[in-house]
This record gives C-alpha cells, sequence and structure tokens, in this order.
C-alpha cells in the first residue's frame, strides 16, 4: 500500500514536493489556504542547482519554452561601468533561466493528478500519533495522512509544532519589485546588476525574453511588513535611484507604463532552525530556512527539499519508517540551507558596498539534491 503524505501550501516548494512525492509512487494531496493557485507577478532565477530538480520533474521543456535564458550576467557601478568578479561571472553560467513565478508554478502543477489540489484550505491546527498524522483547517475538515509536510512559507503554523515559534528577521532592507515590457534599450538574455552604497538594482528577463523583472533593494530603518503584493511607489523608487545608469531609470519609467506592475515588501529571513522535524511532520522551503534572495536561492533550495525528500520516502517500505526517514532529511538539507541562507545575508551586504566580498557559488550550483538523497537509500 502506498504510503499517504499531505502538503499544506501551495507555493512552489509545496507543488514541487507533491510533483516529486506522486513520481515516487506516495498518495499525495495538497491543501492551500487560497481560493486557488496563484502567483504574484515577479519572476524567479532558476540556478542549475534547481534546474537540475526540474528535469527530473518532468518540467525541463517547459521551462525553457517559457523562460528566458541568460546568455552573460553582469556586474555594474550605479553609473553603468562594467565591474568583473570571476567567481560571480563562473558562477552565472548560460543554464540560468528566469522565469515568471506564475508560469513555473502552472508547469509545476499540470504534473499533478486531477484532485490532487485543495484549495480554501487553512491550517489551523497538529495532531499525531504512533500510527498517522492529521492537519485541521479552519472550516473543520481535516486531512489524515502517514505523513505531513509543511510547506506553509515563512509565517507556518507548522512550523510551530516543530520548533518554539519565532518572529522573523528584519533584514533592514526594503524590496520593489514587479515586471515591464522588454524595452529596446536592455540587451537580451542578460541579467545585469548595478551595486551601489546602500542599494543596488537587479533586472532580468522572464516569459521568453517578453517581460523584464527587476528589483530594486534599499536600505530602510523601518521594518515594512512582509507582503508579496503590497503596491509600491514607482516614483518613491526613482528617488532612490536617481543619477544612476539611464537604464534603470528606464526600467522604472516603464512600471507606471502599459504593462507595468510594482510591489514592496521587507525581505525579512530566519536565524537557521534547530530543528525540521517531530515524528510524521517535517518541514520545507521558507517554512524551514526563508533566505534573502540575495544568491537567488530561495525557490532553488526548496525544489532541493522537494526532490530529496521524495526520494527519501520513496524508499521507505513502510509508514512505520517516517520518523526516521523525516530524520535522515533534516540531517541532509539542514546545513546547507542553512549555509545558503547565511550566504545570502553576506551576498546582500556585498551588493550594497559596490560589489566587495561577493560569494563564489560554485558548491552551490554544482550540487545534485536528489543524488545526495538516493546516495541514502
Amino acid at each position: 500500500m502506498a504510503l499517504r503524505a499531505v502538503v499544506v501550501g501551495g507555493g512552489i516548494g509545496g507543488i514541487a514536493a507533491a510533483v516529486a512525492l506522486a513520481r515516487a509512487g506516495i498518495d499525495v494531496e495538497v491543501h492551500e489556504q487560497a481560493q486557488r493557485l496563484t502567483e504574484v507577478g515577479a519572476g524567479v532565477s532558476l540556478a542549475p542547482n534547481g534546474l537540475r530538480v526540474l528535469e527530473r520533474l518532468g518540467v525541463g521543456d517547459g521551462i525553457r519554452r517559457m523562460g528566458a535564458r541568460y546568455a552573460a550576467a553582469e556586474l555594474r557601478l550605479p553609473d553603468g561601468r562594467e565591474v568583473r568578479h570571476e567567481p560571480y561571472q563562473f558562477a552565472m553560467p548560460r543554464q540560468n533561466i528566469g522565469i515568471h513565478r506564475a508560469d513555473l508554478l502552472a508547469l509545476l502543477a499540470g504534473q499533478l493528478p486531477p484532485g490532487a489540489v485543495r484549495t480554501g484550505h487553512r491550517c489551523t491546527s497538529f495532531r499525531q500519533d504512533d500510527g498517522s498524522a492529521t492537519v485541521g483547517f479552519a472550516d473543520g475538515t481535516t486531512a489524515t495522512a502517514d505523513v505531513v509536510i509543511g510547506a506553509d512559507g515563512i509565517h507556518s503554523v507548522l512550523q510551530g509544532y516543530v520548533v518554539a515559534p519565532a518572529e522573523p528577521v528584519f533584514s533592514g532592507v526594503v524590496a520593489y519589485r514587479g515586471l515591464v515590457p522588454r524595452l529596446a534599450e536592455y540587451p537580451a538574455s542578460t541579467i545585469r546588476m548595478w551595486m551601489g552604497e546602500g542599494r543596488h538594482f537587479l533586472v532580468f528577463p522572464v516569459r521568453a525574453g517578453q517581460l523584464l523583472n527587476y528589483v530594486g533593494f534599499v536600505s530602510s530603518g523601518t521594518a515594512l511588513r512582509e507582503s508579496w503584493s503590497a503596491p509600491s511607489d514607482p516614483a518613491a523608487l526613482a528617488a532612490y535611484f536617481a543619477g544612476w545608469d539611464p537604464v534603470v531609470g528606464q526600467v522604472i519609467d516603464a512600471i507606471s507604463g502599459p504593462g507595468g506592475s510594482g510591489f514592496q515588501w521587507g525581505m525579512y529571513d530566519r536565524v537557521p532552525l534547530p530543528r525540521w522535524s517531530s515524528g510524521r511532520l517535517t518541514l520545507l522551503g521558507d517554512a524551514a530556512h526563508p533566505m534573502l534572495p540575495h544568491l537567488g536561492q530561495g525557490a532553488n533550495q526548496a525544489l532541493e527539499d522537494a526532490v530529496a525528500l521524495a526520494a527519501l520516502l520513496g524508499a521507505t517500505a513502510s509508514p512505520a519508517g517516517v520518523p526516521r526517514v523525516l530524520a535522515a532529511y533534516e540531517q541532509l538539507r539542514r546545513d546547507r540551507t542553512a549555509r545558503v541562507q547565511l550566504g545570502s545575508r553576506r551576498q546582500g551586504a556585498g551588493y550594497d558596498s559596490s560589489g566587495s566580498q561577493l560569494i563564489d557559488r560554485r558548491w552551490i550550483y554544482e550540487y545534485d539534491a536528489w543524488a545526495e538523497a538516493v546516495a541514502l537509500t
């Protein structure tokens, strides 16, 4: 009899985990609090370690069709002069791809069997015994399985059943992000980062190069709530980057034009958790290791979690072995994600000091999460 799994959270990490579990022969259902699966209008950068996972999940062709491959990566000073930094140049090879978050979520969800995703289910409680685990929802329904996976984000309800609750840590940075139509002035197949003192600005293409994803990072002494959907003020963003490379100004000007969008959010992470699992419950993605975006690894690390957990659970002989498997998953993933979390903090500080002391990303990109997990089975 197949293992039964419940995934709480229908974001990129939760849906990827469900796809990986289903491909491993596990009976899986996803419970998402929103009324429909959706992602904010913004892009995500898929690095080689994440793309390796997506190929294994059967969406590689779709990623190449709907994403935008980077042929070049550029670090620039505020006036537009290019800065060469060899580890960064090596770490951004041609297989990096920018994709709209909604496109990635749709590709992954399309791999699931009909009825696998239940929307409108907000998790409110959890309990377990030696034989099973049960999640309770705000509408009074429950779901019982052999294993429960908390993929419910930085404000995870299920995290509180694993460790003592801890508030997310404000990074001191507010990000303005969104999408604009492709600009004639912006070179195709290029990701650019402009670095100044106390701020930096990132642009990369998505949706087969038809859109540009932008993020302006600005130091702030005032904590802004963690939200992916709060509207931003393009005029405020323009003021922060006044006098920078004219290309930055052109991107900001396009926010208010046809097809432009803008959001702002305070950037938060957490110190690495002491543990991820308790009995038949484990955590995944931002519920386990929320990180700042400066290494571009939030989604990529969630994808690694998904395939590693599925590989280990897929090799489990019976439901009785689930707690042991979850302990092995935590052991495999915790130190690596903690290193990426802390590295993301350091990388942001480097970008905000005109590119000093940036991290060589080879150790991140060369990792094969599925192979590492299979080696333990």
